[in-house]
């Protein structure tokens, strides 16, 4: 279903592409709409038991796409280093693919926005969980559900 890398030779195991995945500030969500064209998007992000989750507004079209078809992919990169000399670039990435979906539940959309206020304002969780309490149902919760994920690193 999904293709292998070309070039296995530069794969990161699960475990580091999941610690880079975790730690990196944003990633790009990419869907494809009704026109059949892809659209991708960066967005703030948090991940927790193999599910990427991000916010967006209630309407849109990311959203749109998402409806029409819940197929996406979440593309990050971490740190990269120019080597002019080379030709070349030090990067590192992950692309995970899944379905899409808005969080419907209650309870998992207050858990993703927590994980979200943790990863990017950790000092300020009591502002954060006032924000939940209030303002959560001005804005969307979709989830990504890993069904595939592969890391590179290119090492010099």
């Amino acid at each position: 279903m999904f293709r292998k890398m070309r070039r296995i030779d530069k794969a990161m195991d699960e475990g580091t592409a999941l610690e880079l995945l975790k730690r990196c500030e944003y990633g790009v969500v990419s869907t494809v709409g009704s026109d059949g064209y892809p659209y991708g998007v960066p967005v703030n992000y948090a991940y927790k038991d193999n599910v990427i989750y991000f916010h967006c507004a209630t309407e849109g079209h990311k959203l749109d796409n998402i409806m029409e078809n819940p197929k996406a992919s979440f593309c990050i990169v971490g740190n990269t280093e120019l080597i002019p000399s080379k030709f070349s670039t030090k990067y590192e990435s992950v692309i995970a693919f899944g379905k899409a979906s808005i969080v419907e539940d209650d309870n998992e959309k207050r858990e993703a926005l927590r994980e979200i206020i943790k990863k990017y304002s950790p000092d300020y969780i009591e502002s954060g969980e006032k924000y939940i309490a209030n303002d959560s149902k001005k804005a969307n919760i979709v989830k990504i559900e890993i069904e595939h994920m592969t890391g590179k690193k290119a090492k010099e």
